[in-house]
């Protein structure tokens, strides 16, 4: 029991520490974590990913809560892995910050965040490209074809429109009850 314990704080210590770019940019660092490490399915992970979109708070301490609980059954498994996901980041934020302050002009500081900005979108992308899976487009092609349509015209409601997500995601949801 302790060892599962120890396993989620030393696998959430490192999404913590390196999750640059948001929740989204974590995925690929939570799905190597605990997919691969055979806690929960594939299947369960995209579960895990859509609930915790839907849900109030950033995608990552939700996923970890959720996941937490899951891998221990306990809240107290929860408490711990939202902790140990969110200590690190709140940390070097609070440190990072004082320094950026104090040499927000120094060529070091500007080069790092120039750095940083492409492999935070290119994190953002490979999640992206995670989430492309059966799971989510299904098995059957006719399944593939709606879903696909559906990813489609979402994200062109919302990038060329000014409808709100909220209301796109709802619809979807109508529009996947109906269908499927």
């Amino acid at each position: 029991m302790l060892d599962n314990y120890l396993k989620l704080i030393w696998a959430y210590l490192k999404i913590g520490l390196f999750g640059f770019g948001g929740g989204y940019a974590m995925l690929s660092l939570i799905q190597r974590e605990v997919v691969d490490s055979g806690w929960i399915s594939s299947q369960m992970f995209t579960d895990i990913v859509a609930i915790s979109q839907m849900t109030p708070g950033p995608i990552g301490i939700n996923s970890a809560t959720y996941i937490g609980y899951v891998v221990t059954g306990s809240v107290l498994g929860s408490l711990v892995t939202t902790l140990t996901v969110v200590l690190p980041p709140f940390v070097l934020t609070l440190i990072a910050a004082h320094y950026i302050d104090r040499h927000r002009q120094s060529p070091f500081i500007k080069g790092a965040f120039m750095g940083l900005r492409p492999v935070v979108v290119g994190l953002i992308a490979s999640a992206a490209l995670l989430l492309m899976n059966s799971e989510n487009f299904g098995h059957e092609i006719n399944e593939r074809i709606i879903t696909i349509a559906i990813c489609i015209v979402s994200f062109c409601i919302v990038y060329f429109t000014r409808v709100h997500p909220i209301l796109v995601i709802i619809l979807a949801g109508i529009t996947g009850l109906l269908v499927f």
